[in-house]
């Protein structure tokens, strides 16, 4: 199965996310979306629009595959290693990255999203159930690790990312736009062709002074996601703690119902 398709939109390319029913970032997709964004740069792309699936852009990390790993620690270094390596390929593309999150974008999927130039946010059909977007981590018993902290002070600012972190919040597509989370929220069916027009836009100015100007600015994002500031061992220590493994299964057992 093709767990990352990849659409041409003349020299913007739109990859999508392909691993239903939330596109659980698994080791697999996690390394199908470096591959594809290589490719897609190899291929002559000036731009990219990274989709996910219609009402979940992603759910994030596959947590039912991490506790199946049981206490294989080197296994489930792997697995999380793989998903960084996802978030610093789109941090460090040399050519501008739009999220187009026509869905859901909590934990994993909504760090992908940071690691991109530029949000765009669907409306939810049902005004009374909006599609929502954070890191929660605190809710299932994890903790952010700093550089990913940075990675949402950077968009938010400091004290909103210390309140929304704290309290492993999500918020909906309208408040994600109040405070800068995401850049902009349309109608879901203009999701991806707002995302095309953006980078159009962006591509019609000088590219080198466009680009290079972009890569000072985003210097502090791939320094975010260094592994010396992600410390995935004492992560991992943290992951096998009782309260946050009791956080996690009952996160599964949920899922399960």
């Amino acid at each position: 199965m093709e767990l990352v398709r990849r659409v041409v939109h003349g020299d913007i390319h739109e990859l999508q996310l392909a691993r239903p029913p939330v596109n659980a970032l698994n080791p697999a997709l996690c390394t199908a979306l470096v591959d594809a964004l290589a490719q897609a740069i190899d291929a002559g792309a000036r731009g990219i629009v990274l989709s996910g699936g219609p009402k979940v852009f992603s759910a994030g990390l596959d947590v039912p595959l991490l506790l199946s790993l049981g206490p294989d620690r080197q296994a489930l270094a792997s697995a999380w290693n793989c998903f960084f390596a996802a978030a610093r390929s789109l941090a460090a593309a040399p050519v501008p990255v739009v999220a187009a999150l026509a869905g859901h974008a909590p934990a994993g999927g909504c760090v992908l999203a940071l690691c991109c130039d530029y949000r765009i946010m669907g409306r939810a059909p049902d005004d009374a159930s909006p599609f929502r977007i954070g890191l929660n981590e605190t809710q299932v018993g994890l903790v952010a690790p700093e550089g990913i902290q940075h990675v949402l002070a950077r968009v938010v600012g400091a004290h909103r990312a210390e309140r929304l972190l704290v309290a492993g919040e999500l918020v909906d597509a309208q408040q994600a736009l109040a405070i800068g989370l995401v850049d902009e929220v349309v109608a879901l069916d203009a999701v991806t062709p707002r995302a095309v027009a953006w980078l159009g836009t962006l591509l019609a100015l000088p590219s080198q002074p466009m680009l290079q100007t972009r890569a000072i600015a985003r210097a502090d994002l791939v320094d975010a996601l260094r592994p010396e500031r992600i410390h995935l061992p004492a992560f991992i220590d943290a992951w096998f703690a009782a309260d946050t493994q009791a956080g996690l299964r009952a996160l599964v057992a949920k899922l399960g119902k």
